[in-house]
């Protein structure tokens, strides 16, 4: 289980961070928000939710400042069907950037890289 893991990837989310749980946790099989903690307006102090069962932590930026992820840094997402792949990269995709459309590649059966509505980039693979 994920309480194990001695590091865990953390999200900033500008404001979104809700949101994009909720989104990540319906696209993602054996996938769910585990705790969500409030500042008093509303905005996610601290939370934890599981994709594919690996967890993650977000919170949203209370700051005034506006932090965008880069894709020098991805989810490198191993997906266990054409079905799978298929499905995360059309809903990843959806009002996203396509980095790398979905092809096959000379490592694998399917492979695509999108930046999601979020910001956050995902590397799709269907090993061969």
């Amino acid at each position: 289980m994920y309480t194990d893991q001695k590091i865990t990837t953390f999200f900033m989310f500008n404001g979104k961070a809700e949101e994009a749980m909720t989104f990540y946790t319906s696209i993602f099989d054996d996938s769910e928000i585990m705790n969500v903690m409030y500042h008093e307006d509303g905005s996610v102090l601290h939370a934890t939710f599981i994709l594919k069962g690996q967890a993650y932590m977000a919170i949203d930026n209370t700051n005034r400042d506006e932090h965008q992820f880069s894709p020098a840094i991805s989810l490198f997402v191993a997906c266990d069907s054409e079905d799978e792949i298929d499905r995360v990269y059309d809903q990843l995709s959806l009002r996203g950037t396509v980095l790398m459309p979905l092809e096959e590649s000379p490592f694998s059966e399917k492979f695509a890289w999108v930046e999601d509505r979020f910001g956050v980039s995902w590397q799709l693979n269907l090993s061969k």
